[in-house]
């Protein structure tokens, strides 16, 4: 893949957050905080309904960039978190080519990094800079 500064990769549709989804994550991350798995334990906090847990939109993200770069080229990858994504929600990843450096003799392109909702919700921005083949 060539990559030059202003440039979108392909971006990462993911489904719609189920239920089932929130309980598959929460086993496998952990975090069985139940505002994500009870729904009236998230109503009582004032909540419409159960939510995803941030970590969940971090990890599709990660998918976004493993998808398209082998993880050994990943150098770094933050993000921060901006909105909840509701159950039912369906989020997009996007990157956005933001610069391209020489580091140590490397070749590397930080991406500007979004998950957006249906509705325009920006729920997680981010940036991770990747080593060039």
């Amino acid at each position: 893949m060539s990559l030059d500064v202003g440039a979108e990769l392909p971006a990462l549709k993911i489904d719609p957050i189920s239920r089932t989804t929130l309980s598959l994550f929460a086993g496998a991350s952990g975090d069985t905080n139940p505002i994500h798995l009870d729904h009236e334990i998230a109503r009582s906090a004032g909540m419409p309904d159960v939510f995803a847990q941030g970590m969940l939109s971090m990890a599709y993200l990660a998918r976004l960039l493993t998808d398209l770069f082998p993880q050994e080229r990943l150098r770094s990858y933050g993000v921060k978190f901006a909105a909840i994504t509701p159950v039912k929600a369906q989020p997009t990843c996007t990157a956005v080519v933001t610069a391209i450096d020489e580091i140590d003799g490397e070749r590397r392109a930080t991406l500007a990094l979004t998950v957006a909702l249906d509705d325009g919700t920006v729920t997680l921005t981010g940036d991770a800079v990747i080593a060039l083949a």
